[in-house]
């Protein structure tokens, strides 16, 4: 390959025209505006996420099923250890962050790490594996499943945020990108507590339902409720993420220098990383206080004897 081409690249490089401040090709080679981008690096930067998403997603779904299930754990003490794993995940890109910056380089990062992920929302998973998932006759829903509503979300607000939302914002706040990253991640902090506050009413109604039909003490029954009830946390929580996410990302991302981008990106996925983590701790620790005696606690095995309505408001 000659040294003035480029991978993803079509058409001649313009010698009027300066390169990208901070981009380089997979050599280290300057990119140029007029040759660079376009749908051949869209569709490997979308095919990137989309193996990386389904790779973690679907872990992480089904990951507490596995410890509660076959491995026999308790609800407390498997969210717990989810919430471990999820934070584990979050903060190893700080190390590959600093690998990518100081010695590989991100694309040799980015192919190494796809190929370690071929080979290699946990309590509203069990909260829908006790609700009826019949969709037509005797087809069922999967439990982990339920999950896809939260990317999905993700995939269609995203446009509409952009050709709906911003245009109507940059209007009311004289802001061109309609609201600033920190007003965008502090939108979605808002939404969050939204979330936590219908999946808390959800769980409510689910524990009333239980009651009223008697099926309190009977591990593993099926509550007559449909599980379109927890379509709404779903869909609020992804809506969220389009604001929060994005915006931290963006945030981490520019305040970061050229040469410390993929750090700054990382650090973005470690905030996330030390959350799960205080996460798993409060898990544990409101399972051991809530614990009297020989009763049940909050996370109770039996989840119809539990209160993870009390922990969602929390």
């Amino acid at each position: 390959m000659a040294d003035t081409e480029v991978p993803f690249l079509v058409g001649c490089v313009d010698a009027g025209e300066p390169p990208l401040a901070g981009v380089s090709d997979y050599r280290g080679r300057p990119v140029y505006r007029e040759t660079s981008g376009g749908w051949r690096s869209a569709v490997f930067v979308l095919a990137v996420e989309v193996a990386s998403s389904f790779a973690f997603f679907g872990m992480s779904a089904n990951l507490i099923t596995y410890l509660t299930g076959p491995l026999g754990q308790s609800n407390a003490a498997a969210a717990a250890a989810v919430n471990a794993w999820v934070g584990a995940a979050s903060l190893m890109p700080l190390l590959g962050a600093f690998i990518a910056d100081s010695w590989l380089g991100r694309y040799l990062s980015i192919i190494l790490a796809c190929s370690l992920y071929v080979l290699v929302m946990t309590l509203f998973n069990k909260q829908g594996r006790t609700l009826d998932r019949r969709i037509i006759g005797s087809l069922e829903l999967p439990p982990a499943a339920l999950q896809m509503f939260g990317p999905a979300t993700i995939l269609l607000f995203v446009p509409f945020y952009d050709w709906a939302l911003v245009p109507v914002l940059r209007y009311a706040a004289g802001n061109p990108s309609g609201l600033t990253r920190l007003q965008r991640i502090g939108s979605g902090i808002l939404l969050s507590l939204a979330t936590m506050l219908t999946a808390a009413l959800v769980e409510a109604r689910r524990l009333k339902t239980a009651r009223d039909h008697g099926l309190v003490d009977i591990a593993g029954a099926t509550v007559p409720m449909s599980w379109v009830w927890l379509v709404p946390q779903y869909v609020t929580i992804g809506v969220g993420s389009v604001f929060a996410e994005v915006g931290m990302q963006e945030f981490f991302y520019d305040q970061m220098p050229d040469e410390m981008r993929s750090l700054g990106l990382a650090l973005h996925f470690g905030v996330m990383g030390i959350g799960s983590f205080i996460s798993g701790t409060l898990i544990s620790v409101i399972d051991h206080v809530t614990k009297t005696g020989s009763g049940d606690s909050w996370f109770a095995d039996n989840l119809n004897r539990g209160h993870l309505d009390y922990f969602l408001l929390i």
